[in-house]
């Protein structure tokens, strides 16, 4: 994707479906971590740390890691808001906070990799 020849606009349709993407993989990490853990919880950030590794080899910059990313914070971040009746679904113990921690220390991870040089045409 860092190819010069790519036009911005397939560039941005990347980042958007891997923000999109960042969403699904929160909601399901958010509800799966809590139902199964400790088994859950791995899974959750195996799959959080599958989206990040993964928007960096598509697009080939850290910004597709920035978009999973955020997609996956602006999911984790709105189902630990709760409600005004006072239902939340994080309970503040340790899996969700090795969820929410674990989550964000994969992204820095991958966003601090160096880019790959992919092979000569």
């Amino acid at each position: 994707m860092s190819d010069p020849a790519v036009s911005p606009g397939v560039r941005y349709a990347w980042y958007g479906a891997l923000f999109v993407l960042g969403l699904l993989v929160g909601t399901a990490g958010s509800l799966v971590q809590a139902a199964w853990l400790p088994a859950g919880l791995l899974l959750a950030l195996l799959a959080a740390g599958g989206l990040f590794y993964g928007g960096l080899r598509a697009t080939g910059t850290q910004v597709g890691v920035a978009a999973g990313g955020g997609g996956w914070l602006v999911a984790v971040m709105l189902l630990s808001l709760g409600r005004p009746e006072g239902d939340g679904l994080f309970g503040g113990g340790v899996g969700e906070l090795l969820f929410l921690f674990g989550g964000m220390a994969l992204a820095v991870m991958c966003v601090t990799l160096p880019r790959l040089s992919r092979p000569a045409p």
